[in-house]
């Protein structure tokens, strides 16, 4: 295995990759979207299988680039246009909550009518 691929399995942090593979990042940015971006960093690794044969400095670049990549998804959209999770994915799909209306409430309730007190 890659050396770089066992750097990047020790970090905890979406700020320790990008430090470690030296790609510049705005704060904001990183608070809003830490783990859609390190989500959207795996996603595009897996489909992006690397070559054999390439060297420690060619893989780190590459994941570099991945990042730089992900990151950037990110600063021109939101984590919820971009979907990265299930959560957001599934609320796009789900129907709009019905309306209830004042009157569904007091008939529900027992009452008849509001009535201020």
């Amino acid at each position: 295995m890659m050396q770089i691929f066992k750097e990047l399995r020790r970090l905890s942090a979406a700020e320790e990759f990008f430090e470690q593979l030296d790609v510049a990042y705005d704060p904001a940015v990183l608070n809003v979207a830490r783990l859609h971006i390190l989500r959207r960093m795996k996603s595009y690794l897996d489909a992006n299988e690397l070559e054999g044969g390439q060297d420690e400095e060619a893989v780190r670049a590459h994941c570099r680039a991945i990042l730089s990549r992900a990151y950037q998804d990110f600063v021109v959209s939101t984590p919820i246009a971009e979907r990265s999770f299930k959560v957001h994915r599934d609320a796009v799909r789900a129907p709009s909550p019905m309306m209830v209306t004042l009157e569904d409430m007091t008939v529900a309730s027992g009452h008849d009518s509001v009535t201020p007190s």
